[in-house]
């Protein structure tokens, strides 16, 4: 079906300004905010938007949405998840954490843990943990993306591969329904590989928004993943994934 003229210009202003609201649309179109809500449910549908709490974000299958309209997808599934995932990690243990807003969730319900290393590449983690005397917080260094504060390059790869760390929490953009982990930058996906291959124990945190999603750059397989932290699992193809590797899913939605 294609899209009515509503839609294509609801399209046309969520891709000039990078977001749209459900009320600022009412009043645009003079609708009621339900006609607008099925508007946005089945641009969301066709994978041409994504949905946030009172509106959507535009999205792709070649380029990520921008990192603070990231942000606000799945808002609170996310915060679930971060507080799920930080309940696997214990004191005195090590950890990589890399870029993503939901690895920074995991971040942020880690306050009251004592004696943790974690090493990132992530600015807003290290920003996050560092004032806490309890950890040490070690930076991976190079190239600085201006997008989202993440560090990417060689000599991020460099430092991660001098640890062996306990756990890995990452992150992906896109999970395809064959359990395939995707992302968009090759340069950021180098140093994810490298996160996962030097943990002990990998634990994926993601919302189910990803599920179905596209990104070109292949991160690695739900089979070299220990746990999956999700909100839900939407996907049978996927549950039976995880069945079929023995990755524990841990459904934290509320």
């Amino acid at each position: 079906m294609d899209l009515t003229d509503r839609q294509q210009e609801i399209l046309a202003v969520a891709r000039s300004s990078g977001r749209v609201m459900v009320e600022d649309l009412a009043l645009r179109f003079q609708v009621t905010p339900q006609t607008i809500r099925k508007d946005l449910n089945d641009l969301c549908d066709r994978q041409l938007l994504a949905r946030t709490h009172g509106g959507a974000v535009v999205t792709s299958s070649v380029e990520n949405v921008a990192y603070e309209a990231r942000r606000l997808i799945a808002d609170a599934e996310k915060r679930a998840i971060g507080r799920a995932a930080a309940a696997l990690i214990p004191d005195k243990s090590s950890l990589f954490i890399n870029i993503g807003t939901t690895t920074e969730e995991v971040a942020k319900s880690l306050g009251d843990r004592r004696d943790l290393l974690v090493i990132t590449n992530n600015l807003h983690v290290a920003m996050q943990l560092y004032p806490n005397p309890d950890m040490r917080v070690i930076v991976a260094g190079g190239q600085v993306r201006h997008s989202d504060g993440a560090v990417i390059g060689a000599s991020a790869i460099d430092l991660i591969q001098q640890f062996k760390v306990d756990l890995a929490i990452i992150g992906a953009s896109a999970i395809d329904e064959d359990g395939a982990l995707l992302d968009f930058d090759y340069q950021e996906v180098r140093v994810s590989q490298a996160i996962i291959a030097n943990a002990r124990r990998v634990v994926l945190v993601s919302d189910h928004l990803k599920v179905g999603r596209s990104a070109p750059v292949r991160i690695a397989h739900l089979k070299q993943v220990d746990v999956f932290v999700t909100d839900k699992m939407v996907s049978p193809r996927l549950a039976k994934v995880c069945r079929e590797a023995n990755v524990e899913v841990i459904e934290a939605g509320e």
